[in-house]
C-alpha cells in the first residue's frame, strides 16, 4: 500500500453506502429507507425522490387498501412505494425478463405476501388486453413509460377498452412533454371507436386533470375519467 510522505499509510476512506445506479429507495411506510435494485438498461430510469414524495401526497388519502397496476414497473419503485404504504395489492409488469428476475427479487428481499403482488412479464398493452392480470378492476394507476415510446397512450387504451378502470380510477401519469393536448386525442380516438362498435348508450369519455407538477424536464399528473 502506497505510504504518505511523513511514513504513515493514508487512512482508507469509507463511503455511506448510499443508494447506487442501480439502487433506489423506498421513502415511506413500512418499507422506509429499504432498497430495491434495478439492472442497467435504455429507459429504465425509476422516479425521483422528489416526485415520488409529491405523488403519494397525492394519494395519500387513496392508497390504503388500494389495488395498483404498476403498468412499466422498471425498478418497480412506484409499486413497492404502494405496497409499503398500505395498497393491498399490486400488480406490476415489466417487459425486460432480466428486470422482471429483479422484481422477484425484491419482492423477496422486502418479505412480501405472495398474495399482494403479481408480476407479469411481457408488455403491458398485451397483459392487459390479453387478461393476464388477477385483478379486474385498478383504483390507482401508474403509467411511468420509457418516455421516447410513449406507450401511455396504448396502455390508457387497453385499460378503458378493457374496462380494468373507470371513473374512479386514479391515473397517474409521467412524461418529458405536456399531456394535455395528447390526452383529449386519444379521448377522441376512443371515443369514435367505441362510437362506431355502440349504437346505443354511447358515452364519451374525457380526461379530468387532478394534479398537475413540473420537475425539471419532467411532467406528470394525476387525471380521472369523466363521460357525458
Amino acid at each position: 500500500m502506497r505510504k504518505s510522505s511523513s511514513g504513515r499509510e493514508p487512512k482508507k476512506t469509507h463511503k455511506a453506502k448510499n443508494a447506487s445506479a442501480g439502487d433506489v429507495r423506498i421513502i415511506g411506510g413500512q418499507f422506509k429507507r429499504r432498497v430495491v435494485s434495478f439492472i442497467d438498461a435504455e429507459g429504465l430510469r425509476p422516479t425521483p425522490d422528489r416526485l415520488r414524495e409529491t405523488l403519494f401526497n397525492w394519494l395519500l388519502a387513496d392508497i390504503h387498501g388500494a389495488y395498483i397496476l404498476d403498468s412499466c414497473a422498471g425498478s418497480g419503485v412506484l409499486g413497492f412505494e404502494a405496497l409499503s404504504r398500505g395498497a393491498a395489492h399490486a400488480t406490476f409488469i415489466e417487459i425486460n425478463p432480466a428486470q422482471s428476475k429483479m422484481l422477484h427479487q425484491n419482492a423477496e428481499q422486502l418479505r412480501l405476501n405472495s398474495n399482494d403482488y403479481q408480476i407479469i412479464q411481457g408488455t403491458a398493452e398485451q397483459a392487459l388486453t390479453q387478461n393476464q392480470t388477477a385483478q379486474r378492476h385498478f383504483d390507482i394507476v401508474f403509467i411511468d413509460p420509457p418516455y421516447a415510446q410513449e406507450l401511455w397512450q396504448p396502455i390508457l387504451t387497453a385499460l378503458i377498452t378493457q374496462s380494468l378502470i373507470d371513473g374512479e380510477t386514479l391515473i397517474y401519469l409521467e412524461a418529458d412533454k405536456e399531456l394535455e393536448s395528447q390526452l383529449q386525442q386519444l379521448a377522441d380516438d376512443i371515443n369514435q371507436h367505441t362510437s362506431n362498435l355502440e349504437s346505443n348508450n354511447h358515452r364519451d369519455i374525457s380526461f379530468d386533470c387532478l394534479k398537475h407538477t413540473k420537475v425539471g424536464q419532467v411532467v406528470a399528473g394525476l387525471y380521472r375519467l369523466s363521460s357525458s
